[in-house]
């Protein structure tokens, strides 16, 4: 039986998606948790009634949970939080999600927000296609940002990738009739999957036109990781999706 804390006594929180007896689902992620840390531990029993949403497989009245009507960003896969700090320092105007499986970079992320005071940023510790799917009504984001996805470069693995065709209808109703999907990746052939895919989607267009990206919109920030590996020479593709009104 496998023991539910670290060496340091810190609990790793239950798994992030719904079990299903019987049932063995394709995930874009494995849980690779990592250390977590009492002062992760600390995050989660002090400061999740605050900025945590737990996942209950409904349809949520964000009005409710932020306490005012304002559009919504989705943030997807935030990893250790940088981008969704930075965003939440930069755009005090719309309310943010962030969905992330991995309790180590949610604990950091928790932190952070109490250190900035950003009130207007709610995190689930879930899987993002369960909370896409139950929880996000159909046409209430206003943007849906997916930062260096993992890209499972394995070709027997590409079935793994986040983004292939029923996910890319799934953001497609989420969206508001203005919405916008942003996705980064430094893996080119990832890059070529998301063309082959999103430009495809009925409901998107792409803002540099088919096949194109963008330079990387100020609401990005450039990570540490982004900038070594521009400096060994890596790419970074920007794609830019805006839903299509018909």
């Amino acid at each position: 039986m496998t023991d539910p804390f670290s060496s340091d006594g810190a609990k790793t929180p239950p798994k992030p998606f719904t079990v299903e007896e019987g049932r063995r689902q394709v995930r874009s992620f494995v849980l690779r948790q990592g250390r977590f840390t009492p002062a992760q531990q600390r995050a989660f029993d002090e400061l999740w009634p605050r900025f945590g949403i737990d996942y209950q497989g409904a349809v949520r009245d964000y009005d409710a949970v932020f306490g005012r009507s304002a559009k919504r960003v989705l943030e997807i896969g935030f990893g250790n939080g940088e981008a969704l700090r930075f965003a939440a320092q930069h755009d005090r105007e719309r309310d943010l999600i962030g969905i992330e499986v991995h309790a180590p970079g949610v604990g950091r992320l928790l932190n952070a927000l109490a250190e900035d005071g950003s009130d207007h940023v709610r995190l689930y510790h879930h899987d993002a296609v369960e909370v896409l799917n139950h929880e996000v009504a159909d046409g209430s984001l206003d943007e849906v940002r997916i930062y260096f996805p993992d890209p499972w470069h394995k070709k027997r693995h590409n079935k793994r990738r986040l983004v292939q065709p029923a996910f890319a209808d799934l953001l497609v109703r989420k969206l508001s009739p203005d919405g916008r999907l942003h996705l980064a990746t430094d893996w080119q052939d990832y890059a070529e999957q998301m063309w082959d895919v999103l430009d495809a989607t009925i409901g998107l267009v792409n803002r540099a036109g088919p096949r194109g990206s963008v330079a990387r919109p100020a609401w990005r920030p450039q990570t540490h990781f982004e900038t070594r590996g521009q400096k060994l020479g890596h790419g970074v593709w920007d794609l830019l999706y805006d839903k299509r009104r018909d």
